[in-house]
């Protein structure tokens, strides 16, 4: 195992005190995004940050829900020791974040938009957020104050507002770090309304996974988190939506209301009706209606990161400001009949990151590395020029970026609390490697699984147990406890006693 501490603290010499934006989403799959590959959906924005700079393709994250990455983020531990495991609780604000750390080496510091941690955390001169999971249309924001105002207008639109208003306002002899959380591409994905129907000339391949039986994996098996029988018709794809009781429609003006209504009462729901659809039909016409809502709430997402871009570009901050893009987690586009995330296998483990960092990272860098977002605290303290603490848990990968020969993990440890609601994914904690994933189930069962990602990538076959994986499997569980010594996770450490 590498013990990963060469150039913790470097300082970049090219550049002095860069800007930092971290555009920050929601739920937004690697496999939406073009710059990755993907033929669900183009993604300019988000690809043009990728061609200046830099992508990672193995940016995994600690545990694949949404308020806990924030934390992680914010900390740069893992879950168990940030104390933030489950999704709407309350973020312990007694504890430091990396932002204060930029705050006593002179930068400015801002959140605006989702943040998701029940409470308003130090460390930020001006905080602007959506309470819990926020809304859409007409969005209310918390400030510094505690103060609640309701903006009128999209949600995604309004936090790039607020994010440039704030950027127009800020002291220009300090430099600045601004997170702008968007809350796309969120559950229940309700698109902007120049982006209703933009999909819909679009029929989207079935995944190979689709009608994944589940054989010989008890855990993925017994999940809630279908668009066969979790996604809801009325909820989730706007189908005899309550335009009367539901509070999300009742937030609407007239004049949002009214193409909204149209588009998915008058047109999607009639078309739903005539059809008459049952079994297969009724399955496949959900999973189509899924990717046309989420890809058609992306649309914004990425329009807006076009904004803050040639903000950048108009008032010559382009040259000195690193922009990020990520998202809090991966998510399932269909992939073993899914949607939501969870599970440490692929789609949820790894989430999107590109980088732009004018003058250091070199157009088109491509970082294959497994990266964990322990790591992304560290590395902007270390972009910033800023030491990191000693309880920071992740390293900077700036050398990476950079092109230079460093020491760099070969595992990334992963462990996942929240059940049995809402999604039913039972708790698990695991190693994922170049090569392999192994992960221990717990909670209502106990049980392992093993996968082989270069002869199964789609993780249909698990090889725990199985003729000529025991030395792998011997190596992988010694490697596992080490990562679970070393990262202090005493709950997995007594979960693991006299089981390996």
């Amino acid at each position: 195992m590498v013990t990963l501490t060469s150039r913790r603290n470097a300082v970049p010499t090219t550049m002095a005190r860069p800007n930092i934006i971290v555009i920050f989403s929601d739920d937004h799959a690697y496999q939406a995004i073009s710059a990755y590959g993907s033929k669900l959906a183009k993604t300019p924005n988000i690809d043009r940050i990728a061609n200046e700079g830099a992508i990672l393709y193995n940016n995994v994250v600690t545990n694949s829900i949404c308020g806990p990455s924030r934390a992680t983020l914010l900390t740069g531990k893992f879950s168990h020791l940030n104390g933030y495991k489950l999704n709407e609780k309350v973020f312990n604000v007694n504890q430091p974040v990396f932002p204060e750390e930029l705050q006593k080496n002179g930068y400015q510091t801002a959140w605006i938009g989702k943040m998701h941690l029940g409470s308003l955390p130090n460390g930020f001169d001006y905080l602007n957020v959506l309470p819990g999971q926020g809304q859409y249309y007409n969005p209310d924001f918390v400030n510094s104050k505690r103060d609640t105002v309701r903006y009128p207008g999209y949600v995604t639109n309004v936090t790039t507002k607020l994010s440039l208003d704030w950027l127009n306002q800020r002291d220009a002899s300090k430099p600045f770090f601004l997170v702008v959380g968007q809350k796309a591409t969120h559950r229940e994905w309700l698109p902007d309304l120049p982006d209703l129907g933009a999909y819909d000339n679009v029929t989207f391949p079935i995944p190979a996974t689709f009608y994944d039986d589940y054989n010989g994996r008890e855990a993925a098996r017994d999940q809630d988190m279908t668009i066969d029988k979790t996604m809801r018709l009325k909820e989730d794809l706007k189908v005899h939506a309550d335009y009367v009781n539901s509070g999300i429609y009742n937030r609407f003006s007239p004049e949002q209301k009214k193409p909204f209504y149209d588009y998915y009462e008058n047109k999607i729901s009639k078309e739903f009706d005539a059809k008459k659809l049952t079994g297969k039909a009724l399955v496949e016409w959900k999973y189509q209606r899924y990717l046309k809502d989420y890809l058609a709430t992306a649309n914004s997402l990425d329009r807006n990161i076009g904004e803050l871009l040639n903000y950048l570009d108009k008032n010559d901050l382009a040259k000195n400001t690193v922009v990020i893009y990520a998202s809090d987690q991966g998510f399932y586009m269909g992939e073993h009949g899914w949607f939501d995330k969870r599970f440490i296998y692929e789609e949820s483990l790894k989430t999107p990151f590109v980088i732009r960092y004018p003058g250091v990272i070199k157009p088109r860098t491509q970082i294959n590395q497994l990266v964990s977002n322990i790591d992304w605290a560290p590395t902007l303290l270390n972009i910033a020029g800023v030491p990191v603490p000693k309880e920071v848990q992740g390293v900077s990968f700036l050398p990476l970026l950079k092109g230079e020969k460093t020491p760099w993990r070969k595992e990334a440890y992963y462990h996942y609390y929240e059940y049995p609601v809402p999604h039913h994914v039972y708790p698990h904690f695991g190693l994922r490697t170049e090569q392999y994933t192994l992960v221990r189930f717990y909670g209502p069962k106990d049980f392992w699984e093993l996968y082989d990602l270069k002869k199964d990538p789609q993780q249909i076959h698990n090889r725990y147990g199985q003729k000529g994986y025991e030395a792998v499997t011997a190596d992988l569980k010694m490697k596992l406890r080490k990562q679970i010594e070393q990262y202090k996770d005493d709950e997995a450490l007594k979960l693991l006693a006299g089981k390996l």
